[in-house]
């Protein structure tokens, strides 16, 4: 079977991210038709649009895409392209694996994760009113006279919305995950104790949610006593769900846990699409370089696999990934014991030896 797939180089270090992870990506045997998007600064220079309509028709059209870092015009534009993204195809799951793989510096080699992070709703809703203007001072005056809930003067305040919808569904999909994926907990992360009827309804959800699957292990944690946990006691975790905020917050500590963001996946799935992407970003100061690790965009690659139901394609691999960062012979700069050993390879070499590892 061939799929249709959206390819999004990106720009910055994308491209060559992009192309080592299609190599990779074909030597597993699997068939892909590729269509070639842009998306990003150059782009956006080019056109005045860092997002255009034709990626937009092409990522609707085959419901799926795997995406290079792109950087985000600064004063005009989109806000963010992955925002603009995760909102255009109600992208709510963002699944982030953080796996250490022997071979890479880290306090915390137990670490095998997967952080279920909400996308659609919390604060990053983006409901904001700015200190000053008349609509802020209409909701200040609102909540102190109908609510009695005065605030400073001189406030902007953020709406956190959280829904029973957004909040079942995300816990869905994390139990969803762990049944796939042979995972035997969920962990729901929250701040009920403070934020009752927002984080409260969160919780409220998951617990419900979670009866109606006694196979997989459940159990909640307030977020700061899992921050807490994670970096004592690791082996702990194994599937934690969280609303926007907190999911956003608590993968970047779990990638640094496994030894930074070059080495976290990513894919942000909706009931109809998904797009993989590395967590990091464009780096561009590294740009035509062939310097910059590719592990993030590769593993990303492993994920759409999986999601595509090429389960042997995507654990062989998996397994060169991890044989060429445990060798660590070929590996890019920021692999090796110094970041200045003469004998690191390029991002291309780093694809090879994957392609390499896969056909051993």
């Amino acid at each position: 079977m061939t799929h249709r797939v959206t390819f999004i180089p990106g720009d910055g270090t994308g491209p060559e991210l992009g192309e080592a992870t299609r190599r990779v990506l074909e030597a597993t045997g699997v068939e892909f038709e590729w269509d070639f998007q842009d998306a990003g600064i150059d782009v956006y220079e080019q056109e005045g649009n860092p997002l255009p309509d034709r990626t937009l028709d092409s990522i609707r059209e085959r419901g799926i895409a795997i995406k290079g870092p792109t950087t985000t015009p600064v004063g005009s534009g989109h806000r963010s392209i992955n925002v603009a993204l995760r909102q255009e195809f109600d992208l709510y799951s963002c699944v982030r694996p953080c796996k250490a793989y022997e071979g890479v510096r880290t306090r915390f080699p137990e670490t095998d994760i997967v952080i279920v992070r909400e996308n659609t709703e919390d604060l990053y809703a983006g409901i904001e009113f700015e200190q000053g203007s008349p609509e802020v001072e209409k909701l200040r005056s609102f909540l102190a006279d109908e609510l009695d809930s005065p605030t400073r003067e001189q406030s902007g305040i953020s709406i956190k919305p959280i829904s029973v919808f957004g909040s079942e569904r995300i816990v869905e999909s994390a139990f969803a995950y762990a049944k796939d994926n042979g995972r035997k907990k969920v962990t729901a992360a929250h701040k009920a104790n403070i934020m009752k009827f927002s984080d409260g309804l969160f919780l409220e959800v998951a617990r419900r949610v979670a009866e109606r699957h006694p196979e997989i292990e459940f159990e909640d944690r307030i977020i700061d006593n899992l921050c807490n946990q994670l970096v004592s006691r690791p082996e702990e975790y194994d599937v934690i769900v969280l609303p926007n905020l907190y999911g956003d917050i608590v993968s970047d500590l779990a990638a640094g846990m496994i030894g930074g963001l070059g080495l976290a996946p990513g894919a942000n799935i909706g009931s109809t699409g998904a797009i993989f992407e590395a967590t990091h970003g464009s780096a561009p100061k590294y740009k035509g370089q062939n310097r910059v690790n590719p592990t993030a965009l590769l593993l990303s690659g492993v994920l759409m696999l999986r999601h595509l139901g090429e389960t042997e394609p995507a654990d062989r691999m998996e397994h060169g990934i991890a044989e060429v960062i445990r060798k660590g012979d070929k590996v890019t700069y920021d692999l090796k014991p110094t970041r200045d050993d003469p004998t690191a390879v390029g991002t291309s070499e780093f694809a090879d030896a994957v392609i390499e590892e896969m056909n051993a």
